[in-house]
């Protein structure tokens, strides 16, 4: 059994990522420094953009259904970007499996140098995080986080 974790309480992790993404952790899940994690950067925010969010989640749940971290495991990266409603001048994805907590993932994203420059990404506007449970899976979790910026040319 795959689940997906889209409902009030996904809702709620999604404001907290972008939260995270934005101002910072600090040492407890849920605290935030006000100075923030792009900010500290000198990066501006990303806002969660609902296209961004179902893509996540389509390859969150690719990745559940399989039970294996690729970011191949529905389509290709920038395929599955192509093809959707989202037409970006700029696009890059963090997988995660095994993190149980949002506060787990986004940690193991800024520790590898991969996954912040990512998260880094200047030209980044609009964000998309999913997480799907599969306990009988390995890992048991499975998250996708998609960065992006729209081609305001085509808007």
């Amino acid at each position: 059994m795959i689940q997906s974790l889209h409902n009030s309480w996904q809702d709620s992790w999604q404001n907290s990522y972008a939260l995270i993404v934005n101002e910072g952790p600090c040492g407890k899940q849920g605290d935030f420094r006000s100075s923030g994690y792009r900010r500290n950067n000198g990066l501006g925010i990303v806002t969660i953009d609902p296209e961004l969010m179902r893509l996540a989640n389509e390859q969150a749940s690719a990745m559940a259904a399989r039970g294996a971290l690729d970011h191949g495991a529905g389509a290709p990266f920038q395929e599955r970007i192509r093809k959707s409603r989202f037409e970006a001048t700029v696009a890059v994805e963090n997988i995660g499996a095994g993190y149980h907590t949002l506060a787990e993932a986004f940690s193991g994203w800024r520790d590898s140098p991969p996954h912040r420059a990512n998260m880094l990404n200047a030209n980044v506007t609009h964000m998309g995080i999913a997480a799907v449970y599969s306990p009988k899976s390995k890992y048991k979790v499975f998250w996708a986080l998609i960065l992006a910026a729209p081609d305001e040319r085509h808007s």
